[in-house]
């Protein structure tokens, strides 16, 4: 039997009701038996100051950084905001970056999804996640790329995905990451 694989879901919009965190449910229910995904909540996290650092920094700093060096991969959901991803995300990789040299994100296998309601479908953000992870040394899934546009378009008024296409397109996407986890980890 595979490993049930423990995977961390950031989800870069804070909003409640985000396209987004709606991607992000949708990735949740349909990940293989051999991901277990969570949505790992960013918004409580105070914005990174290394002034925080000290024997004991922020409550909701140590919590994240438990959770996500617990995991073993992650995969961000970003919004993109003029062109670039969201403080929110930026925040949650930095939180979990420091302190220097006890970042919890290096190794772990890796993806983006970027969503959004226009057509280039948050191309910008995608591409910084990117490169931040790969700073992180994070193994990052190339293909398939995950850009997902008309996001207003693909819910019910529950916020469930009721487009098939792009159900579909998460499936061939989990079944990517999910062969990208055991590679990386093996």
């Amino acid at each position: 039997m595979t490993q049930v694989r423990d995977i961390a879901v950031i989800v870069g919009s804070l909003r409640k009701e985000s396209f987004n965190r709606k991607i992000a449910r949708a990735l949740v229910a349909q990940a293989p038996a051999s991901l277990k995904l969570e949505i790992v909540e960013i918004g409580d996290l105070p914005l990174y100051d290394q002034d925080l650092e000290t024997a004991t920094p922020p409550a909701p700093y140590v919590a994240f950084r438990e959770r996500v060096k617990r995991a073993q991969g992650a995969i961000f959901v970003t919004p993109e905001y003029n062109r670039s991803m969201s403080a929110a995300m930026k925040n949650a990789l930095d939180v979990g970056s420091r302190p220097y040299g006890q970042s919890v994100w290096g190794g772990k296998p890796a993806a983006v999804v970027s969503v959004s309601i226009g057509a280039i479908a948050g191309f910008g953000a995608n591409m910084q996640v990117r490169q931040s992870c790969v700073f992180l040394d994070m193994p990052m899934l190339q293909q398939p790329e995950m850009y997902i546009g008309g996001a207003e378009k693909l819910f019910d008024e529950q916020g469930r995905l009721t487009n098939d296409s792009t159900k579909s397109y998460l499936d061939k996407f989990l079944a990517a990451y999910a062969a990208w986890v055991e590679r990386i980890l093996a």
